[in-house]
């Protein structure tokens, strides 16, 4: 596990390590973990260009003062959407291809506890973590690629937490169990980035678990999930140490950008590890292969979760889970990803 100040260091270093103009895209980063993580991210970069898609103009305005703040030298795009629509997801990646022809990085902490469904018949607390970022990634997978010394997808959601799910009804059963609903989506997302770094093993896949950091996640939940979310709430203002939100913003970053975390194959590893510190353990049991499940410290999650997607792999969940996001993609947006 990396020491805090390792971790710093490495973050620290960013503007020498790599180039000037990094480009990065963060979806969801006008609240909580993912504002965190791109203050970090521009704090210590050289003169990057920041696309970031939130909901709400007035957050943004706030956020791109701040960012001002903290570099003068970088350019701050942002753009108004509502991504629990997937037709908003191609939308919103169009207007940033138009204009960028690589991608450093995209990073991801969109979702919410609202189960009503969207127009498009998906509930938000599915949809957002799961098919609307990989929509996103297969979008923006070509400007990735096209990247050099820096190519990583982060997706922050419950690394470490994978579990039992169901490949029968993978969009609605984490709505009708909603206390089974984590370990079936963070099975998800990590199968999702295995099947995608398949198709691009010169860009790293990470999915993390961002540990307990206060945000206003949930804020929008209604009937019973807005009773499981004060509740929550309640108890753990008495019982959680959160994070700071600079450390937590620190942490999300190292994992964007350190080499710890490498592609199977290519070279674009980013920041160089500090001595002593090793290569991160892919999901597969092997070193830097391409895709990791990091738990709150940025350390390897157990083995016991590399043997769950193991076993999920050999029973045919890729298959399925791969027809189910492909098929529901073409549903709504006529695109075909097969």
């Amino acid at each position: 596990m990396p020491e805090l100040s390792t971790v710093q260091a490495s973050n620290a270093s960013l503007a020498t390590s790599l180039p000037a103009g990094l480009v990065a895209v963060f979806v969801g980063a006008t609240s909580g973990i993912g504002e965190y993580a791109l203050k970090a991210f521009v704090k210590e970069t050289t003169s990057p260009k920041v696309y970031f898609v939130g909901r709400t103009q007035a957050d943004a305005d706030r956020v791109v003062a701040d960012l001002r703040k903290l570099n003068r030298q970088g350019t701050y795009i942002f753009i108004r959407s509502d991504v629990a629509l997937l037709k908003n997801v191609n939308d919103v990646c169009a207007q940033i291809l138009a204009k960028q022809e690589a991608i450093n990085l995209l990073f991801m902490t969109q979702g919410t506890m609202a189960i009503e469904r969207t127009a498009e018949g998906l509930a938000p607390a599915y949809v957002l973590p799961i098919t609307s970022r990989v929509l996103f990634i297969l979008n923006l997978l070509p400007a990735l690629q096209n990247a050099t010394e820096l190519k990583r997808v982060v997706s922050v959601f419950a690394a470490g937490f994978e579990g039992p799910y169901d490949d029968k009804d993978w969009a609605n059963f984490p709505v009708k169990n909603l206390m089974k609903s984590r370990p079936h989506l963070a099975t998800m997302i990590t199968l999702a980035h295995s099947i995608l770094a398949r198709r691009a093993p010169d860009i790293s896949f990470v999915h993390d678990f961002p540990g307990a950091v206060k945000t206003a996640f949930g804020k929008d939940a209604k009937g019973r999930m807005a009773v499981v979310r004060n509740i929550f709430n309640f108890i753990g203002h008495f019982v959680i140490k959160y994070l700071p939100p600079e450390t937590s913003g620190a942490l999300q970053i190292y994992n964007a950008t350190s080499s710890r975390f490498p592609p199977a194959r290519g070279g674009a590893d980013g920041v160089p590890l500090s001595k002593g510190v090793k290569v991160a353990r892919g999901i597969d049991g092997k070193l830097g292969s391409g895709v990791y499940s990091v738990n709150e410290n940025c350390d390897d999650v157990s083995l016991e979760i590399d043997r769950h997607i193991a076993k999920a792999k050999a029973d045919g969940a890729e298959e399925s889970l791969w027809a189910h996001l492909t098929g529901e993609i073409q549903q709504h947006t006529g695109k075909n990803f097969d």
